[in-house]
């Protein structure tokens, strides 16, 4: 329990009614949730407004609510308090809550379009082959230390990411590495959080569908930086034309990577296979297991992060060439056909072409590439047609398919994506939109020594149609239809 003034510090207050030094068992914005003694904050989302669950919530027990409207009918024995903003309320008051967590870890945050999660994910794993405890806030999982939680956002809400962090301080975890979205930075979910650093990717069309404009969306990422404090570390790649812009309102100290452009660390590719990255870093040689030069680029982030939070160099490069690839980050197998399949999470223009070009690189030119390729449901459409175009532009098969439709018709998906293929290319495409069946036609469509790459969903184990989730794996579809052919 926690006595509510406490909770309620720094939090912008236009108004209270009532007693605040009421004990609060627990802070929920979710109305379903609340139970006896709880505090109920009442958010403004996109698809439903909190203020119309008040009366919900105080029937089930809450016995404060945060509102940025008083309702019409006060209660006597609750407590009102009106906030200009409830997603900052809720962000300060969760922090506190929680007796402010990300002050007692070193929290580095990593935003931008692609790379968030392999870089998160391979600092928590350097990290732990160096003997520190660690966690671990990505889109694939929450790491607490060795315990793994199932993640439902890339960066989850203000209580859930204080409630983690909590447990990592009591662990004794020494650090934690965290993916923060557009989304998160915009609601508000990383508003009372202490960074220790930050880290910018690169930034390419995405989530059109929820800002209004590319600019609407780089200046919501440029706002994670503008936030940070005079202690922390900004590292920025600044090959990418937004990458400076991410530094020009910055407190923190200003540090660049780059395989292009001058830069604090610097990073040349050597070799490009399929067994790996033999990179210059520094002017030192170090072999990866990772794949492809956005890979180059995340390495090189990972190897400054590094360096900034202490660890000295030579022990930062034998740790990266030990790091292994993520979960449905350019994932491969090979079958006893001698077909290789690649599964990838790519699913913006930006990263799909980054991915085509990476095994272009490194194949030779007798095989063909078959790609399979969706586009999800209720999200930004503008990007269907192109990159429908990248893939028929860079493929020598194409398979449009269904990726996670949602409440959308997985035709009409299709369909809006073949509007961007150009003329020349309709000889390669088919459009199969179950996507169990676009797979298992690409395994029969593929002779020996031909690559499959299979872009969209990468690490995900469902499908979402029409509001439901289907268990469904690329890796082990692909594996059992490869598998059919063998024998």
């Amino acid at each position: 329990m926690k006595i509510l003034k406490d909770i309620l510090y720094k939090v912008s207050i236009e108004a209270v009614k009532g007693a605040t030094d009421v004990a609060v068992n627990k802070i929920t914005f979710d109305s379903r949730a609340v139970e006896l003694n709880d505090l109920f904050v009442a958010i403004k989302g996109t698809h439903s407004n909190g203020h119309d669950y008040i009366e919900k919530a105080l029937s089930l027990g809450a016995v404060v609510v945060i509102c940025e409207e008083f309702p019409s009918v006060i209660v006597n024995g609750v407590t009102y308090v009106q906030v200009n903003n409830t997603n900052v309320a809720l962000a300060f008051m969760a922090a506190n809550f929680y007796e402010n967590p990300s002050q007692k870890i070193k929290l580095v945050g990593v935003t931008g379009t692609n790379g968030k999660t392999t870089i998160a994910s391979l600092l928590y794993q350097m990290f732990k082959k160096a003997g520190y405890k660690v966690g671990l806030l990505s889109t694939v999982k929450i790491m607490v230390d060795e315990t793994e939680y199932k993640a439902t956002h890339t960066t989850p809400d203000s209580i859930t990411i204080n409630r983690f962090l909590d447990e990592m301080v009591e662990l004794g975890c020494e650090f934690c590495f965290m993916e923060v979205s557009s989304h998160g930075i915009h609601q508000k979910r990383t508003e009372a959080l202490e960074f220790t650093g930050g880290i910018f990717t690169n930034l390419s069309h995405d989530h059109l569908d929820y800002h209004s404009s590319f600019a609407e969306y780089r200046d919501v990422k440029k706002v994670f930086f503008d936030q940070l404090p005079k202690s922390a570390f900004a590292i920025t790649n600044i090959d990418d034309k937004n990458g400076a812009i991410m530094l020009q309102n910055t407190k923190a100290k200003k540090v660049t990577y780059a395989l292009k452009s001058y830069a604090d660390y610097k990073a040349q590719i050597l070799e490009n296979q399929f067994t790996g990255l033999l990179l210059k870093m520094n002017n030192n040689e170090v072999w990866s297991k990772l794949i492809g030069s956005f890979n180059a680029y995340n390495l090189l982030a990972i190897f400054a992060t590094a360096k900034e939070l202490g660890v000295e160099e030579q022990e930062a490069l034998r740790l990266l060439s030990e790091l292994e690839s993520v979960s449905g980050r350019f994932q491969y197998i090979i079958s006893k056909g001698k077909i290789t399949a690649i599964i990838d999470y790519a699913h913006t223009p930006d990263a799909l072409e980054n991915v085509l070009n990476t095994i272009e690189n490194i194949r030779g030119k007798n095989e063909q590439l078959i790609t399979i390729v969706g586009c999800g449901g209720d999200r930004d459409k503008t990007k269907r047609p192109v990159m429908a175009n990248i893939a028929s532009t860079l493929s020598d098969k194409v398979i449009f398919t269904s990726d996670n439709p949602r409440t959308e018709n997985p035709d009409t998906i299709i369909d809006e994506m073949e509007k961007g293929v150009e003329p020349q290319n309709f000889k390669k495409t088919i459009s199969i939109s179950d996507r169990k069946q676009a797979i298992k036609t690409a395994c029969q469509l593929a002779n020996e020594n031909d690559i499959i790459l299979i872009a969209g969903k990468g690490h995900e184990t469902y499908q979402e149609i029409n509001g439901v989730r289907h268990d469904f794996d690329d890796l082990l579809i692909v594996k059992e239809m490869l598998n059919q052919l063998n024998k």
